[in-house]
């Protein structure tokens, strides 16, 4: 079995997580044009697929000439569409997602054999849910390869929607668009050293989240601690704003602060911190999320049945330092 992680941060991936290989060669084009597209550069997309770049440059200049026409207009700051080559793209990134839809049902032909499942999700999940799920299924079905693209909401969102991956762990409620399964509701702690002066409350305050430095846990668009400043009123003095949640532990750590932060980040963790309930309600929904729940491959469905597994079965999911 394989498992491939893709770490996506500041619009920077290692690869796709469509299957190049066992393509015939006019499928490999057509995707390293779509993918040459998306990066606007054909060194970024030779990365992406694991080809060279003049081999990239090659296929799409072999398009060009099998078709007539001139797709890319190439110069120093990368390559752009031509007004032709923005007619074919959606036909070229359409024949990619049928080949992911033949190559699934040819998956489901052969009994689950073998296959891939394309996950986007959180670091919170892949680290703590996705290990047990995928240890489980593996016991089952143990020739399934899977590729986890890591990423914050908004990006799921966007891998979802243009099919990239099969499902994503999402925060609810998501796009109207997409067919959703509720899993469950995770709470939002704050998150201190262990020496602070609110270490013995019963509840943090919310106001005295304003009276030290905070520690932000966003990219991007705004998450659920930003929603919580604004339902309550408050400004708190933000030092630091990041999507890696262990870099907050450990400035917490260091005293240089206080944050909050998922109780399912907070399992297990090596950090000298505490964790307080807020005095008022704080939680995020997680959810599973599909742009066709109904046409998505036999191993993700098979999958989807294991999902139950997410938490070890000894653990109650609760952080016993709160």
């Amino acid at each position: 079995t394989k498992i491939n992680v893709y770490n996506i941060k500041d619009n920077k991936k290692e690869y796709i997580g469509i299957e190049a290989s066992g393509m015939d060669m006019n499928l490999q084009k057509y995707l390293a044009f779509v993918i040459t597209v998306e990066y606007g550069s054909f060194t970024k997309a030779a990365e992406m697929l694991k080809y060279s770049q003049p081999g990239i440059s090659r296929m799409i200049g072999d398009l060009e000439r099998d078709w007539g026409v001139s797709l890319l207009e190439r110069g120093r700051s990368g390559v752009r569409l031509t007004s032709d080559g923005l007619k074919l793209l959606p036909l070229a990134q359409n024949v990619c997602r049928e080949c992911r839809r033949l190559q699934a049902q040819v998956e489901e032909l052969n009994g689950l054999q073998s296959g891939l499942i394309r996950i986007g999700t959180f670091s919170s999940v892949a680290t703590h849910w996705l290990p047990n799920i995928i240890k489980e299924f593996q016991k089952d079905y143990p020739n399934i390869d899977y590729e986890l693209l890591l990423g914050d909401y908004t990006e799921i969102e966007r891998w979802i929607a243009e099919g990239r991956v099969d499902f994503g762990f999402i925060r609810l409620p998501t796009l109207p668009e997409f067919e959703t399964i509720f899993l469950e509701r995770d709470h939002l702690l704050v998150v201190m050293p262990e020496d602070h002066p609110l270490a013995g409350v019963g509840y943090f305050p919310v106001a005295a989240l304003c009276d030290y430095p905070f520690m932000l846990l966003e990219k991007g668009a705004k998450a659920e601690v930003s929603e919580i400043f604004e339902r309550c009123g408050i400004s708190p003095k933000v030092r630091f704003t990041t999507w890696d949640d262990y870099a907050i532990m450990s400035m917490v750590e260091s005293g240089l602060g206080i944050s909050i932060l998922p109780q399912l980040i907070l399992q297990r963790i090596p950090y000298r911190i505490i964790t307080k309930k807020l005095e008022v309600q704080a939680y995020r929904e997680i959810g599973l999320a599909f742009r066709d729940k109904g046409s998505v491959p036999l191993a993700v469905r098979r999958f989807l049945d294991y999902i139950d597994h997410r938490r070890p079965a000894d653990s109650d999911g609760k952080n016993p330092q709160v």
